[in-house]
């Protein structure tokens, strides 16, 4: 079995892909990043990612958002890790919020 893996794409890109019925916008920043600015989507702070996991499992597309783009690359590949999410498709936005700026 290959070893999953998540893309990489960018915010506008992102915003598309999210727009759809079957993808969710996971925002991995703390709850008081998420409420100065955000781009939608659902606010799962990286240290609860694991324990929230059922708030996003019914999605096929997973994005995933911080501030940089550090902290998403680590849900991305948490989520990568999943095993029964290997029909999944995850994506990770690029420099994540700043980029955008």
């Amino acid at each position: 079995m290959s070893k999953k893996t998540y893309s990489d794409i960018d915010l506008p890109q992102a915003l598309a892909l999210t727009k759809r019925p079957d993808a969710v916008l996971v925002d991995v920043r703390e709850n008081w990043e998420f409420e100065e600015f955000n781009e939608g989507g659902v606010n799962i702070p990286l240290a609860e990612i694991r324990e929230k996991r059922p708030l996003v499992a019914p999605y096929q597309t997973i994005v995933v958002i911080c501030t940089n783009g550090v902290r998403s690359k680590v849900a991305a590949m948490d989520y990568c890790r999943v095993p029964e999410w290997t029909d999944k498709q995850i994506y990770h936005v690029r420099g994540g919020i700043i980029e955008s700026e």
